[in-house]
């Protein structure tokens, strides 16, 4: 059988990218979204649920595990955007943001982790981005995705003795809807943002999955508690 990835926010964007990728290097892939993908793929296993339901989660993910055995690698991928300055942000909204794009990676990695364990490997990819060191209006964002670069490396230096590997990968600008929808195209604020790429060029999602795949492969046994962007060179000569 198959190696197993779970996904999370695999539908649609970045997600489906890494789906269609993971599927084609032979993975058994499970997508974990709560809406289904506009075509399925291969052997993709698609699975309804809220990442932000903590209860709801854990009894899909309880079902999984004992229904598909051990899922070994995972990648943490859902993810949402509250645009906002400083001074306009609302703790609603950084609750709502932290408790999907932290709470839930926290809860998928708790739950495939006995099996990891068991099996003495596991390889774990927290979705984080470039605005975790810093983007105007993106404070609720920033936050959580810079508490997934805290959390892989901890994560690291705790599972390590396992065989369990955790890396997060920040992607710059991507060509994806989740950009388009805060961005708008042709505005000059989107046109500023792709002049400031060295590569002047946005990414495209294929090459953000391609970076994944590398991470979830079992030759990346030495590479742990690493943030690695996929930005254009945009992030070269800032603090990360």
């Amino acid at each position: 059988m198959a190696d197993r990835v779970l996904v999370t926010g695999g539908s649609h964007g970045l997600g489906r990218a890494m789906v269609e990728r993971l599927l084609a290097d032979g993975y058994r892939v499970i997508n974990l979204d709560l809406q289904p993908p506009a075509v399925p793929a291969g052997h993709e296993l698609y699975c309804e649920a809220d990442v932000t339901d903590e209860p709801q989660l854990r009894a899909v993910l309880a079902a999984l595990v004992a229904r598909e055995g051990p899922i070994t690698r995972l990648v943490n991928n859902a993810g949402i955007v509250r645009p906002a300055s400083f001074e306009a942000t609302d703790l609603a909204d950084l609750r709502a943001v932290m408790a999907l794009n932290v709470g839930g990676a926290i809860v998928c990695a708790q739950a495939l982790l006995p099996g990891m364990k068991a099996a003495q490997f596991g390889r774990i990819v927290h979705i984080s981005s470039r605005a975790a060191i810093g983007k105007a209006t993106r404070s609720a964002y920033a936050a959580s995705k810079a508490a997934l670069h805290g959390l892989a490396k901890t994560m690291a230096l705790e599972l390590g003795q396992f065989g369990v590997t955790v890396n997060a990968i920040g992607p710059g600008p991507i060509a994806s809807p989740l950009f388009d929808r805060v961005n708008p195209p042709g505005a000059p604020a989107t046109q500023a943002i792709i002049d400031a790429i060295p590569m002047r060029r946005m990414g495209q999602p294929g090459e953000v999955a391609h970076m994944v795949a590398s991470l979830l492969d079992a030759r990346a046994g030495f590479v742990t508690g690493q943030v690695l962007y996929v930005c254009g060179g945009m992030t070269v000569g800032l603090a990360g």
